[in-house]
């Protein structure tokens, strides 16, 4: 009986109960909430629910995302391994590739005055770089804080990386994956504060047809150009250049459909769950990942307001050919964004129809966004 009761007692002890925090409860009841908008409110399901899993998961089992060193056996936990390739700017890398193979740059081309439209929305991102300042954080700290603004996950991983700020890293991939995830509530409210009824009814001109040459020869110019002045670039801007090139080129289909669906999911698996899993208690409920968080709500806030006024300048500019609304695109989370822009304008008239419209901006905020952080690693040196 006695060897029963002890063997019983052991198990019972070995079970997560009684190494829970009232933090890790808390995470954990986060972690659901984000279950709950991904699968019942749709809210970028492909992201939340391997964040919100890995978030979950963290808080139960810490020993999930456990170091080689800070284990008895000297084997890490199955996500310390998986997060380790987003340390390494490679898991963001690919994204970019998948994002490439998956994007249309016709409006782009068609329109070339979007890209306007991206550079404003990164305003955000400069502002917020120097709110940062103002809150305590380092240079280079406040950099990787910053592109949160561009609600560009891969980016903000990337530039975190590669500036160093590894311990910052949880915070701002999360921060920036809830904002990307969270764009149908956060821009809407801006974008109708900004504009007025008869902006957002605006009807825009069909854009041109591009041709296939023009596409073709798109993300070559690019990459040569933002690399040859952006060197640092070339992991990110390549990427997205080169999985373009494949689905234009019309010539490497298979890669095509792999760089575009069974690659990129399998990295959004290994990055979304690896990203959600730094988000222990421990680590993540401190004043400066609130801090952290906090910035990030500006800056993407400052970036969508950014897009809508200079929208607003190019509908006066044009006398009214421009639909403001298209502005808000301009940060780097694409389609949704974009999508965002059309829900909000077809509410003031349901025949218009500015989605092709707003995914120029959206298009151009991605190479914006990575252009940002190339100029924050050559102010470094990096």
């Amino acid at each position: 009986m006695e060897y029963f009761t002890e063997t019983m007692g052991n198990l019972i002890h070995q079970t997560a109960f009684f190494s829970l925090t009232w933090g890790n409860v808390l995470m954990i009841c986060v972690a659901l909430i984000f279950l709950y908008f991904a699968i019942k409110k749709e809210y970028e399901p492909l992201l939340l629910v391997p964040i919100s899993f890995g978030m979950l998961l963290v808080n139960m089992f810490p020993d999930i995302m456990a170091s080689p060193e800070d284990t008895s056996n000297g084997v890490g936990g199955l996500l310390h391994y998986f997060y380790l390739l987003d340390e390494w700017s490679i898991l963001p890398s690919l994204i970019f590739m998948g994002v490439g193979a998956m994007t249309d740059f016709a409006p782009l081309i068609a329109n070339p005055a979007s890209f306007l439209l991206g550079a404003a929305a990164q305003f955000g991102i400069f502002a917020a770089y120097f709110f940062a300042i103002m809150m305590g954080f380092g240079d280079k700290a406040a950099a990787a804080i910053s592109i949160i603004g561009g609600a560009d996950g891969p980016t903000s991983i990337f530039l975190a990386g590669k500036l160093g700020q590894t311990e910052y890293m949880g915070p701002i991939a999360v921060a920036a994956y809830s904002y990307m995830s969270l764009v149908p509530i956060i821009q809407p409210p801006i974008m109708r504060l900004l504009t007025t009824k008869e902006e957002r009814a605006i009807k825009m001109e069909q854009l041109r047809p591009v041709s296939k040459l023009e596409k073709i020869l798109f993300p070559i110019i690019v990459t040569i150009i933002v690399v040859l002045i952006l060197p640092t670039t070339a992991p990110l801007v390549g990427m997205l250049m080169l999985g373009n090139l494949f689905r234009e080129s019309g010539v490497v289909k298979q890669l095509t459909e792999t760089a575009s669906n069974a690659l990129m999911y399998i990295v959004v698996i290994l990055l979304g769950t690896s990203v959600g899993a730094t988000t222990s208690a421990e680590a993540f409920l401190k004043a400066t990942t609130l801090k952290i968080v906090a910035l990030g709500l500006i800056a993407f806030a400052i970036g969508t307001a950014a897009g809508v006024l200079f929208g607003k300048l190019m509908c006066k500019v044009t006398h009214g050919k421009v639909n403001p609304l298209i502005g808000a695109a301009g940060v780097s989370a694409v389609p949704m964004a974009a999508r965002v822009a059309q829900k909000v304008g077809a509410k003031e008239d349901p025949t218009n129809f500015l989605l092709m419209h707003a995914m120029g901006p959206n298009v151009a905020g991605v190479i914006g966004t990575a252009v940002a952080a190339g100029v924050f690693m050559a102010i470094f040196g990096v």
